[in-house]
């Protein structure tokens, strides 16, 4: 399957009560946003696009780490990363999902699928993202699962069930998931698919 990844980081971020957006917070020496795009970028799994909105992103040195990344050959992985902006954020996430299929529209158009996780999650590893890219093509909607539990997100889409995404509000594709459930297909992943949604979120995994 041609796949691409795409990393949803155009919300506004209002339950976060820092002194800056959760996704500019510093993480582990890095922001939050950095560590889900790296880990999208180690993975391998394919190119990326990055949504943004609400606030501006400074994507032009992210520092990728000493990621393992296994036996992968990134090549220069900096090279396969889009950024477009999501002009309708406010609309909700399921809008910068919408945008990011537009964008893959245009410059991925042999895309057979996307492979979906937001920028406040800097805990899905480069083997969930591969995971995921590589289940069975014939599983339309494929998503992470931890320790047994659903993750939503990565979740792998089907070209063919993108025009049955809402366009507005905060289910995305949570919605496909929920109407298809029973052909959904889990693979168990290792890691969290945690988000840093509050301050109280960022000093727990801080301090952990």
């Amino acid at each position: 399957m041609n796949i691409v990844l795409v990393v949803l980081a155009a919300g506004g971020g209002t339950r976060f009560h820092g002194p800056t957006h959760k996704l500019l917070a510093v993480l582990q020496g890095r922001p939050v946003v950095h560590h889900a795009i790296a880990h999208a970028m180690h993975s391998g799994a394919g190119p990326i696009i990055v949504v943004t909105g609400a606030v501006h992103l400074d994507l032009g040195d992210i520092d990728l780490g000493d990621i393992d990344v296994g036996d992968i050959d990134l090549g220069d992985p900096a090279a396969r990363v889009s950024v477009v902006s999501n002009e309708r954020w406010s609309d909700g996430q399921a809008s910068s999902l919408i945008r990011a299929l537009q964008a893959v529209d245009q410059l991925h158009p042999e895309a057979d699928a996307v492979l979906v996780a937001l920028g406040d999650q800097p805990f899905v590893s480069p083997r969930t993202w591969r995971a995921i890219a590589q289940a069975p093509p014939e599983h339309h909607i494929v998503v992470a699962s931890y320790d047994g539990r659903r993750g939503p997100h990565p979740v792998r889409l089907h070209r063919s069930l993108w025009a049955a995404l809402p366009r507005t509000g905060d289910d995305g594709a949570r919605a496909l998931i929920r109407e298809h459930s029973a052909v959904v297909h889990e693979v168990p992943c290792t890691g969290t698919a945690a988000d840093i949604d509050t301050l109280e979120d960022l000093q727990r995994w801080t301090s952990s």
